[in-house]
């Protein structure tokens, strides 16, 4: 008797929280669903359903607000949800990535993260950015977009608002990079290799880089695809090192105890890369875990739009926009240097 009152008292506490849980969810699971159905039906790469997602979250409630109830739902996605997609992105990298980029590659790939990471944080003090806004514009440009900001949100503990707007700018000047690349290829007489390296090496997104890459040659898309994903093995040690540098152990106040800084889902993103180099994943399970977790990225944007306010985006001015402009021209700049000096 005692053990079914148990068990009878952990159901219903399960279905409270579902309960409570489920409005939030079911709002961010269908504008989640549709903003990954428009750029189905489209199939305009330009149209990131990341982007759309965070944007429709924006739109819902600077428009029409949000009941309460669906506040923890809501809350949920942001928190938890976000955090299993930026572990996940694990299961897309491997050790034989770097060794197909060679030591020539790897060094000019970290040459420019670190340079445009350091630039971007120095630019951003100097136009009176705040620190952790700056530091999200800086890891989006110099890493992989939307991901990298969301994934060093989480362990810099950024209001949404920042986080919206560091993925909204980083979004549109990676676009611009998308579409500018092709076009001013017959002007720098790249070859399909180093052109395909430079996409890689300085386009913000994933997908951007490759979309521009393959407008080219698919040589050029193989070559950004294996460098851009090189680039985003940086994320696990930079989110490590802000975390360290941001939020030091530092002692409880009533027990005493020491809190780690190292964020569970950034080990959990290591631990899938290492089983994926060693081919512990089977591979339709990885193009399954592939597809579900662009599901699970969308709602956290969704997430994030809805806890958005725009009047506190317009506080911030445009400053952060500026920096993210001149993030984007130094990245950009500096990763065709060298190339022209090493290809």
């Amino acid at each position: 008797m005692v053990e079914t009152a148990a068990d009878n008292s952990k159901n219903n506490l399960y279905r409270n929280k579902l309960s409570r849980l489920s409005p939030g969810l079911l709002l961010v699971l269908v504008l989640a669903s549709l903003a990954l159905l428009l750029r189905s039906l489209t199939g305009l790469v330009i149209l990131s359903p990341l982007m759309v997602a965070i944007a429709s979250g924006i739109l819902v409630r600077n428009t029409t607000g949000i009941p309460m109830q669906c506040q923890a739902g809501v809350t949920f996605c942001l928190k938890r949800l976000l955090r299993i997609a930026v572990a996940l992105l694990g299961m897309q990298l491997s050790f034989l990535q770097l060794q197909q980029v060679g030591m020539q590659g790897f060094t000019l790939i970290t040459l420019v993260l670190i340079a445009t990471f350091l630039f971007t944080c120095w630019i951003g003090r100097s136009l009176s950015v705040k620190k952790h806004l700056a530091c999200l514009i800086a890891v989006g440009t110099s890493i992989c977009g939307a991901s990298a900001i969301v994934a060093t949100s989480v362990v810099l503990e950024n209001s949404d608002e920042d986080t919206a707007y560091a993925v909204g700018i980083v979004t549109l000047f990676g676009t611009l990079s998308m579409l500018l690349y092709p076009t001013v290829l017959p002007l720098l007489h790249l070859s399909s290799i180093a052109f395909g390296i430079w996409c890689g090496s300085s386009i913000h997104e994933v997908a951007q880089a490759i979309a521009a890459a393959f407008q080219v040659s698919s040589i050029s898309g193989e070559f950004a695809s294996i460098t851009k994903l090189a680039r985003v093995l940086w994320l696990a040690p930079l989110v490590f090192a802000m975390g360290a540098f941001f939020s030091p152990r530092q002692l409880s106040l009533t027990s005493g105890q020491k809190h780690s800084s190292i964020p569970w889902f950034i080990v959990g993103f290591v631990g899938l890369m290492i089983g994926n180099s060693f081919n512990l994943i089977p591979e339709a399970l990885k193009s399954i875990i592939g597809q579900l977790n662009l599901f699970l990225l969308a709602t956290a944007m969704v997430a994030m739009g809805i806890e958005t306010k725009l009047r506190d985006i317009r506080r911030m001015g445009f400053k952060p926009l500026y920096l993210g402009a001149l993030s984007w021209l130094f990245i950009t700049v500096l990763s065709l240097a060298l190339i022209k000096l090493i290809y």
